[in-house]
């Protein structure tokens, strides 16, 4: 099997909500959402978990989102009891073939959120733009690429 690379993002307590955007904005599809009263039992029952035991509830403990052409993206609440310290120092970058699909999606993710570079030509991309989205998720969206020497 060859090595991917997939992100896995924390959300508090918003990973279903994320997930419903995510997958409309990037015409997506929900593979996987398993909230914490979904997990089978465990045959240590505090093993990786904090001090508090196996967290319970409906909040989200796993969710995997296939995207178009492949890539997934995961993500999950922060267990009952962690303290959520939000995104930081990381941005996920999306690529596409066309402009016109660069700009469905940057559109999409942008509503509610907030542009930190409007779609503007680049050196290696007909359009390229960056956003942070209204969960706290840095995008750099990338539209047409132009092969560099």
């Amino acid at each position: 099997m060859p090595t991917t690379l997939t992100p896995y993002l924390s959300f508090d307590g918003k990973t279903r909500e994320a997930f419903a955007f995510y997958e409309k904005a990037l015409g997506a599809r929900i593979k996987a959402m398993m909230s914490y009263d979904d997990m089978p039992a465990s045959p240590a029952p505090s093993e990786g978990c904090a001090e508090g035991g196996r967290p319970t509830g409906d909040g989200i403990m796993h969710a995997c989102l296939d995207l178009p052409g492949g890539a997934m993206l995961m993500a999950g609440d922060t267990p009952p009891g962690m303290a959520h310290e939000g995104m930081k120092g990381v941005m996920l970058a999306l690529q596409y073939d066309s402009v016109d699909e660069a700009h469905g999606a940057f559109h999409a993710l942008a509503q509610g959120g907030q542009v930190t570079m409007p779609l503007m030509p680049a050196y290696w991309a007909r359009t390229f733009g960056m956003l942070t989205d209204r969960y706290g998720v840095s995008w750099a969206v990338n539209g047409e690429p132009i092969p560099l020497s």
